[in-house]
């Protein structure tokens, strides 16, 4: 399903401080005595605010650290450890990384306001073979790109996500019909995953707090109290009683009045 701007929300919608409500609160505890955290990259055009605040209502004692990144430098970030999770833009580099894709964004071709594409809703890409598109990843990526289309030197493709998150004074956006979208994807390195990523990872896709998936709302087994030890002079358990035996039956399993009487 392809979506233009996933909730109808800009990055701004992320908390100005992406952590817990409350700095004071317990947090868990490393091996080495320092406070577990989760640090979230994501890329320009996503907005994880929804997930960071169902984050903080779930997990209140583990804080979230929420940045920016341009690009593939997420996935960077989770190899050399910055991050523990990011949202990325697809393709990525697999190896060593559990990849979600959650979500496609829906391309977009920006020109310079004026621009004859502006009459339109939408267009398709096939009736543009006569414009001169620029090389976002050559220009620097997505804002210097844009800023280079406000000059009238060219039209330039991106998700719509993107486009409307850096908003470039003098341009127009309008979708394109026949471009491909472009995937948005959860990774985090596989080797790390623990029970404070898998419930993150279930926050993202859905699940309610009480989801028996969700490690917070597994129960906590109860530890059985030892059994005492009598070897030390304890007082010992009583011998079960001896049960009572008594005398055959003569008249068991016989009929009624089988029994013989003797001679008088």
């Amino acid at each position: 399903m392809l979506q233009g701007y996933p909730g109808g929300r800009y990055c701004e919608d992320v908390p100005s401080s992406a952590s817990s409500p409350d700095d004071n609160a317990p947090a868990e505890e490393l091996p080495d005595g320092g406070r577990r955290e989760l640090r979230i990259a994501y890329v320009p055009g996503v907005t994880p605010g929804k997930w960071i605040r169902r984050w903080e209502e779930r997990m209140p004692d583990v804080p979230l650290h929420a940045f920016m990144h341009d690009g593939g430098a997420g996935v960077e970030a989770v190899r050399g450890g910055s991050a523990d999770m990011a949202f990325v833009r697809l393709p990525v580099e697999r190896e060593g990384l559990s990849v979600i894709p959650l979500y496609e964004e829906q391309a977009v071709v920006v020109a310079p306001k004026g621009h004859e594409i502006s009459v339109f809703e939408d267009v398709a890409l096939a009736d543009l073979d006569q414009e001169s598109f620029l090389d976002v990843a050559a220009l620097g990526g997505p804002e210097a790109v844009l800023q280079v289309v406000a000059t009238g030197a060219g039209l330039a493709v991106l998700p719509m996500s993107v486009a409307r998150h850096f908003n470039v004074k003098d341009t127009v956006a309008r979708r394109l019909t026949d471009a491909p979208g472009t995937g948005i994807a959860l990774v985090w390195a596989t080797e790390a995953t623990d029970d404070v990523l898998e419930e993150f990872i279930g926050i993202v896709r859905g699940r309610t707090a009480q989801s028996s998936r969700q490690p917070s709302a597994q129960p906590v087994k109860a530890k059985k109290a030892p059994k005492p030890d009598r070897r030390a002079g304890g007082p010992k358990k009583p011998a079960p009683k001896v049960a009572q035996r008594y005398a055959p039956n003569p008249d068991k399993g016989r009929g009624k009045g089988s029994r013989k009487k003797g001679k008088r």
